[in-house]
C-alpha cells in the first residue's frame, strides 16, 4: 500500500469503536473461534514462563517478529543479515538489515515502557514510531496521504485533519486503558484496536509495523503474556491478500465479524507455533548446558544466556556477559567451535560465531 498522492476527495468520518454494538461480536463463530485462541494463549502463556531467562525469547523470537512485519511492507532482508548486522553493525551496511533491527529497538521500548507504566497511551506510541522511523515527525499534519494499490488507485483515505487525528488517537488511547468502557474479550478487543489504528493511519509512514507492536504489546498490558512473544506478522504475511482485503471490508460494507474471525484465527495459529518453536529453543539450551556443563570446565549459565541471546556472538558479548578477557572469551567460543556448538565465521578483520541448533530452530520456522 502507497500512502502519497494529491489532497484526496472528502470522506466520511472515521466513527469511534464505542459507537460499536457489543452484541456484534457476540456471535457463535466468534465466540467459538475465542475459545480456542484464548486455549492456546494460555498454553503459549505457559510454555513462554518455562525458559529461565525471558530475555532469550524477546531477543530471538523479536528478530524474527521484526523480520517477517518489516517483510509485509516490502523491506525484505535474510536471518543471516539480521543476525551478521545485530553482532557487526560497523562491518555491515544493509539498510534493509538495519530498519528491520529498529523495528526491534522500538518493540524493546514499548515494552518498557507497559512495564513501567501499565498503560499503552498516544505518547507511548508516537515513542515507539519515532524509534522505528528514526525522525519526530509525531502524527500526520499535511493533506495528501491515501492507501494506494500497487497500480495507484486509491482504496482508502485515512483522516486528513490533524485536529480529528489527534482527537482520534486520544478516544484509541481510552478505548485501549479501560476496557469497561465497552465490555468485550481482550483478543476481541485487540482486533479492533488494530483496525482502528490502521484506519487513523497517524503517521506519515511506519503505521503497519506500528500497529503490529501494537497487538503484542496490549496482550501484554491485559496480563494474557507476561512477554511479548506472540507475533501475527508471520502468519500476516501469509495471509497478506485476506488481511488488506478484510481491513477494507470493515471499511466498505462494516463486515467486523469477517475481520475478528481472521485476528482471532491468527492469535490460535501464531500460539501454536511459538508453542513448538519454544519448546524446541528450550530442548537446545537444556542439551548444550548438560553437554558444555558436563565436557568444559568454564561452563557457566551466563554463557548458556549469552549463546541464545545472540543466535550470532562474538568475543566482545561473551568478555562483557562473562566478565573475562578477551583472549578468553576467544579460546572459550573457538573450543566451542570445534565441539560443534557454534561456527565460527569471518567477516572482515572480525570473526562472529553461529549458535547451530538455535540458528536452525530460527530458520525452520
Amino acid at each position: 500500500m502507497h500512502e502519497t498522492g494529491p489532497p484526496p476527495v472528502a470522506m466520511t468520518a472515521l466513527p469511534s469503536l464505542e459507537t460499536l454494538d457489543v452484541a456484534r461480536f457476540d456471535t457463535a463463530p466468534i465466540l467459538k473461534r475465542l475459545a480456542s485462541a484464548s486455549r492456546a494463549l494460555a498454553e503459549l502463556k505457559g510454555v513462554a514462563a518455562s525458559i529461565p531467562n525471558q530475555g532469550i525469547l524477546i531477543n530471538a523470537l523479536g528478530l524474527q517478529e521484526a523480520k517477517d512485519s518489516s517483510e509485509i511492507e516490502n523491506i525484505v532482508t535474510t536471518h543471516d543479515e539480521l543476525f551478521k548486522d545485530d553482532v557487526l553493525p560497523e562491518a555491515f551496511a544493509n539498510p534493509a538489515a538495519k530498519e528491520v533491527l529498529r523495528y526491534r529497538q522500538a518493540l524493546h521500548l514499548g515494552y518498557r515502557l507497559v512495564l513501567d507504566t501499565g498503560l499503552l497511551t498516544a505518547n507511548h506510541i508516537v515513542a515507539m514510531q519515532a524509534e522505528l522511523e528514526r525522525n519526530n515527525a509525531g502524527f500526520r499534519k499535511l493533506p495528501g496521504t491515501a492507501l494506494k494499490t500497487g497500480s495507484g488507485q486509491t482504496v482508502y483515505t485515512p483522516p486528513q485533519d490533524p485536529a480529528e487525528i489527534v482527537a482520534l488517537m486520544g478516544d484509541l488511547e481510552r478505548f485501549i486503558n479501560n476496557g469497561e468502557r465497552f465490555p468485550v474479550d481482550p483478543l476481541i478487543r485487540m482486533a479492533l484496536i488494530h483496525h482502528q489504528f490502521e484506519s487513523i493511519h497517524p503517521f506519515y509512514d511506519g503505521n503497519g509495523r506500528t500497529g503490529r507492536i501494537l497487538n503484542v504489546l496490549y496482550l501484554v498490558k491485559e496480563g494474557l503474556l507476561e512477554v511479548p512473544v506472540l507475533y501475527l506478522s508471520r502468519h500476516i504475511v501469509r495471509t497478506k491478500a485476506d488481511y488488506y482485503r478484510l481491513l477494507q471490508a470493515v471499511r466498505d460494507g462494516d463486515a467486523w465479524e469477517e475481520w475478528v474471525l481472521y485476528m482471532l484465527e491468527a492469535v490460535e495459529q501464531t500460539a501454536g507455533q511459538t508453542i513448538r518453536t519454544i519448546q524446541a529453543i528450550k530442548a537446545a539450551l537444556f542439551d548444550y548446558k548438560h553437554r558444555i556443563r558436563a565436557d568444559y570446565k568454564f561452563y557457566s549459565q551466563d554463557l548458556i544466556n549469552n549463546l541464545f541471546m545472540h543466535p550470532y556472538t562474538k568475543i566482545e558479548f561473551i568478555e562483557r556477559d562473562l566478565g573475562v578477557s578477551r583472549l578468553t572469551a576467544s579460546k572459550y567460543l573457538d573450543a566451542l567451535a570445534a565441539g560443534g556448538f557454534v561456527e565460527k565465521h569471518k567477516m572482515g578483520r572480525s570473526n562472529y560465531y553461529v549458535n547451530v541448533a538455535l540458528n536452525q530452530i530460527l530458520l525452520g520456522n
